[in-house]
């Protein structure tokens, strides 16, 4: 199955300016399921009308926006009020955080499938409709995900993030096999499993897939670019990455339930992985990964000389 990624010139244009049919948008198709975005916010108002206009550019049928900001000082309430019209529900006030806000936002929709993305983060072109047609194609699934795009703060396309079926060994010992950025549920898993849980800052959709994965939610891959997570110095990713080292630690500590090593599971997994990867045509993907670890790590050799 061919995947076609991105230029950087469509990927700024679709996040640019408003694309959406605002008919479309305000005129609800309820033959189509109804989607449910949260997207929790605070202080990104550098980034936050690229991540709105990516939801409302879907153009999609049947859609419930919220945000919910946690009293956002630089701009970003002005941005929200620029699109209040086509917003379900929003709220600007001071919060216990992005876990404790998309909680609140969850609670609060009314979609037959939900997902949520960060402020800074934005989807792909196609993503809803791909993946609401994916769901009406297949009951028994309750958590599509695709491939994610990493992009720069002007949207330049600098990496991606390949998946292959998911797998809980592999999430938990090879790290995350599937991300929020890329993936849409069914609501009523949250009466099944529960909702995000507030003991992790950074890991919290890393825990919540795994545990779904545990109480035999059906995760099914789809082999397209859904969504795009952007690198940025400000991001969590490059400002906490100490408290995710420690939210992990945690996790493998309350889902570890095998007494084969560590190291035995990592090899397992990788090899699983890799087998997914040559039967989904993504050789060239993994080779040029592995081409990457060489260069960082003979650089980190040279550095220590």
């Amino acid at each position: 199955m061919t995947m076609r990624r991105l230029s950087v010139k469509e990927i700024r244009e679709f996040v640019s300016r408003p694309l959406f049919d605002e008919k479309v948008t305000l005129d609800k198709d309820v033959s189509w399921p109804k989607i449910s975005i949260v997207t929790p916010s605070y202080n990104q108002a550098q980034f936050l009308e690229r991540t709105i206009l990516s939801v409302l550019n879907q153009n999609y049928p049947n859609l419930e926006y919220i945000i919910i900001d946690g009293g956002s000082v630089d701009g970003s309430v002005e941005i929200i009020h620029r699109y209040e019209k086509y917003l379900a529900y929003w709220t600007s006030e001071k919060d216990e955080g992005q876990v404790h806000a998309l909680n609140e936002g969850f609670s609060k929709t009314h979609g037959d499938i939900v997902g949520w993305q960060n402020s800074d983060d934005i989807y792909l072109p196609f993503a809803f409709k791909q993946t609401s047609e994916f769901f009406v194609k297949h009951a028994d699934v309750d958590i599509v995900f695709g491939n994610t795009i990493f992009i720069s703060s002007d949207e330049t396309p600098i990496g991606e993030l390949r998946f292959t079926p998911f797998s809980a060994l592999t999430h938990l010992y090879e790290g995350m096999s599937i991300n929020n950025q890329s993936s849409l549920w069914r609501r009523d898993i949250f009466s099944r499993i529960g909702m995000l849980d507030t003991r992790f800052q950074f890991s919290m959709d890393y825990e919540f897939f795994l545990r779904a994965a545990k109480k035999n939610i059906k995760l099914k891959f789809l082999r397209s670019y859904l969504g795009a997570l952007r690198n940025h110095e400000a991001s969590k990713s490059s400002t906490i990455t100490h408290i995710s080292r420690g939210d992990h630690a945690k996790i493998a500590r309350i889902y570890k339930n095998t007494f084969l090593p560590r190291w035995l599971l990592k090899i397992i997994s990788l090899v699983r992985r890799s087998v997914y990867y040559s039967i989904q045509g993504d050789i060239g993907y993994v080779f040029a990964g592995f081409v990457k670890r060489c260069v960082a790590v003979i650089s980190r050799i040279k550095s220590s000389e």
